[in-house]
């Protein structure tokens, strides 16, 4: 039987979704916040409503990002050094940043790529014509993403494949807790430690070029985006692309994955899809976004007192927000386990909750669905799933690990 404890356990998030659905529905219909004890370390309090999660989200005062929102566990000091970017503090701190960066990562700077993006999803889908049936996940999702952000940057491309590498290792130590992956938390550490070492190397050589030569890249524009006299340290732009690398990179790709598992699945909502891709593609996106929940969850930390909803937090608690429940809230969406491509309207918490720590991204992201879906399915319309994906297990992420394909 699904009990509340299961939500802190690597082998509840290795369920099919089917199942683990159960569970969250059981704790929604409770209408009351549920205490999830951890073994080993203090448990925390599952938010799984609609209106729970977004009264957290805009409560960022009460509902601290620090130390970290991204894990049941505080990380050890020397990986917060590193890892400690705008989604794990917050104001003024946050709100500095989230100023200095908004200014020069903006939709319009995201349409000025959309040649570069187009042009790489042409030559992905050329290579998947050449290659035949093969890992979609591999070949189609996750060249997208990584080599977009990598370009917007100014990274050079005789670094990629490093940079492949290192946020590979982050991800596969991060996807679960730190303290439950295994017993060599000191080689875990080190690994960490060393791939955001490279990472913000990288930042600091590449800042050092741009201060001196400016481009038209992101790199430059962070480091001379001057607001009320101040622009990115070196640390805070390695944080920024350790960022941008690790979380645009897998929300990305892993929807790519996910949307090609639903079309398999649903070939009614494909057949309609195909019938009108200028009118149903925005909203096919959407509903991906929506039904995938691709981040799964984020922490807060109380910092007081607080009555949520007639409950009673108390300072220091946990509480985690979980955007895969709120998305399947009842309340909020008329059959939420179907999968509709003209669901509307769809106010999906795919991007996180409405708050100040909203997917800075999400315009990006967005951009790069819709144009590799529209490549794979103006190009290659039979292109469906052969086997069912290999997930990750991950507990904070939704992910696909692998997803054979053909066409």
């Amino acid at each position: 039987m699904l009990v509340e404890r299961d939500l802190a356990s690597l082998e509840f998030w290795a369920r099919p979704q089917a199942e683990r659905d159960v569970l969250f529905e059981k704790l929604r219909v409770a209408r009351e916040p549920v205490f999830c004890p951890r073994p080993g370390g203090p448990g925390f309090y599952a938010l799984t409503r609609y209106e729970q999660v977004a009264g957290a989200a805009r409560n960022p005062k009460v509902f601290s990002s620090e130390p970290t929102s991204s894990s049941l566990v505080d990380p050890a000091p020397p990986i917060r050094e590193f890892s400690g970017s705008m989604i794990s503090m917050d104001d003024p701190r946050h709100a500095r940043l989230r100023r200095i960066v908004s200014r020069s990562f903006t939709p319009r700077r995201v349409n000025k790529i959309a040649d570069d993006v187009a042009a790489l999803a042409a030559h992905i889908v050329d290579e998947l014509v050449r290659r035949g049936p093969c890992d979609f996940t591999a070949h189609v999702a996750t060249p997208m993403p990584l080599q977009i952000i990598c370009s917007m940057m100014g990274v050079p491309e005789s670094a990629y494949d490093d940079v492949v590498a290192a946020t590979n290792a982050i991800l596969t130590l991060g996807r679960g807790d730190l303290d439950s992956l295994g017993p060599d938390g000191e080689g875990r550490e080190t690994v960490l430690t060393e791939s955001f070492t490279y990472l913000h190397e990288l930042m600091a050589d590449l800042g050092r070029l741009r201060r001196e030569r400016p481009s038209d890249d992101l790199v430059s524009a962070l480091l001379h985006a001057n607001v009320d006299g101040e622009a990115l340290t070196e640390r805070e732009l390695g944080r920024f692309f350790s960022l941008l690398a690790v979380a645009g990179n897998e929300t990305t790709r892993h929807a790519l994955s996910h949307a090609l598992v639903l079309f398999t699945a649903h070939p009614d909502q494909k057949s309609l899809l195909l019938s009108d891709l200028d009118r149903h593609l925005p909203g096919a996106v959407e509903e991906v976004l929506r039904y995938a929940t691709p981040v799964t969850w984020m922490r807060r930390t109380l910092t007081r007192d607080h009555t949520l909803f007639e409950h009673t937090y108390r300072a220091g608690e946990k509480v985690v927000l979980y955007y895969n429940s709120a998305n399947r809230d009842e309340d909020v969406f008329k059959d939420p386990h179907t999968f509709d491509i003209t669901r509307a309207p769809n106010p999906h918490f795919g991007f996180g909750a409405p708050g100040p720590h909203f997917c800075l991204g999400s315009h990006l992201a967005r951009h790069e669905m819709t144009t590799m879906l529209r490549e794979l399915l103006t190009r290659l319309p039979g292109l469906h799933a052969t086997a069912e994906p290999d997930r990750e297990g991950g507990i904070i992420t939704n992910g696909i690990k692998a997803l054979p394909c053909a066409f």
